[in-house]
């Protein structure tokens, strides 16, 4: 997934300045592609710079902050990017590695490492599942609905899953045999 492409779709839902779309994408796209608030700032600028989005007016007063909203171009540019085939990059996980490496040198130490990853996970699906209680609890949702929904399942699916190796792991790691 790209930086650009990901912005385009939080301006698809709405115009909006830099900051908010840092705040935006910190709470929502940010759980499934991370980018610092001065990549996205850089990024809306070379957006600009293709005319796939133009910035707005500033608004008046203290701060006056630069909003954007997508142009047509970009509109295409996303349902194109959308359409196209994904490629599917290999995981790379240290913590996997470094399990493979204690099976071969004994112990050393890497159940705390798995107890710290495993709360991790669990504080993450909590929030997961707050999110999904507070924002898709309404009766007969939209198709947009149902399609964020399934973003967030996979989260909540992905979270689940890692607890359950986590606590699988630790308990193979505390065994003598």
């Amino acid at each position: 997934m790209s930086l650009p492409h990901a912005l385009l779709t939080a301006l698809v839902e709405r115009p909006c300045s830099g900051s908010e779309l840092a705040r935006r994408f910190d709470r929502s796209l940010g759980y499934f592609w991370s980018a610092t608030h001065q990549q996205i700032y850089r990024e809306l600028a070379r957006l600009e710079d293709a005319t796939l989005i133009e910035s707005l007016p500033p608004e008046t007063g203290a701060g006056r902050k630069r909003s954007y909203r997508i142009l047509e171009a970009g509109r295409q540019e996303l349902t194109r990017w959308v359409g196209q085939k994904t490629e599917f990059v290999p995981v790379r996980n240290e913590l996997m590695v470094k399990l493979r490496a204690e099976a071969v040198v004994g112990p050393a130490g890497l159940a705390q490492e798995l107890t710290r990853a495993l709360n991790m996970h669990e504080e993450k699906l909590a929030h997961y599942l707050e999110i999904e209680q507070r924002d898709f609890s309404a009766p007969d949702p939209s198709r947009a609905t149902r399609l964020k929904h399934l973003v967030l399942k996979a989260g909540i699916m992905s979270e689940t899953s890692w607890i359950a190796w986590s606590k699988q792991a630790l308990a193979e790691l505390d065994s003598d045999t």
